[in-house]
């Protein structure tokens, strides 16, 4: 009976070792948390273009003012025509007699008309047309010069009719030296468009800059 007991006893406090010696599971550990995105940078180099208002070159700024000169004169031109019309319409008779002397006078007064209004309008249609090609040289348009050419040689033609018929006698001194004076600076402005500077700057169409935030900002 002792021993019987004894093993009893043995056999039921092995399993209670047993469970004191097994080890503690470990901790409980949370996972790591991921890392946040670094925040992108606000002085990029390659940062978006942007199109800012830039000066043009001088031989742009030559070239407007000359044909705005142009424009000027041309204008004074015009009104000083229109002023002395009826000092100058016995010269222009004359000019148109001189063609055929046998037409009454009442058909080379009507003629003398028509060669005048012929001139005066062709004197408008010149500034009307330079308005036009200015603005479309300011806008960078491709074909202004094309126009501005053909309306410089059609100036020289009007200046060419107007020496003939209409600049006659002393009245006649001032316009023409007006006309020269237009021609001159219409040429001239044609001749600072073509400079390089000026063609680069109207093939670019548009001023774009790239750069930092802050410069961009400042641009703007």
């Amino acid at each position: 009976m002792g021993s019987q007991e004894l093993t009893r006893r043995s056999g039921a406090s092995a399993p209670q070792s047993q469970v004191r010696r097994s080890p503690a599971p470990p901790p409980y550990e949370p996972p790591p948390k991921a890392a946040k995105p670094e925040r992108p940078a606000l002085h990029d180099k390659a940062a978006a273009p942007v199109m800012v208002k830039m000066p043009p070159p001088a031989a742009v700024r030559l070239a407007q003012i000359s044909w705005v000169l142009s424009l000027v004169v041309g204008a004074i031109a015009v009104g000083y025509l229109f002023i002395i019309r009826q000092s100058i319409d016995p010269d222009i008779e004359a000019i148109v007699r001189e063609v055929d002397t046998t037409r009454p006078s009442e058909t080379i007064s009507s003629a003398a008309d028509i060669v005048f209004w012929c001139v005066f309008g062709a004197m408008v249609t010149v500034l009307l047309v330079q308005i036009t090609t200015l603005v479309s040289f300011n806008n960078r348009r491709n074909n202004a010069r094309w126009w501005m050419l053909g309306i410089l040689v059609f100036l020289a033609v009007t200046v060419l009719a107007a020496r003939q018929f209409v600049a006659v006698g002393d009245r006649g001194v001032p316009l023409d030296r007006l006309l020269l004076i237009q021609l001159g600076l219409s040429a001239l402005g044609l001749l600072f468009s073509v400079i390089p500077a000026a063609l680069r700057w109207t093939a670019r169409k548009h001023d774009i800059r790239r750069g930092t935030t802050s410069g961009t900002t400042a641009e703007l």
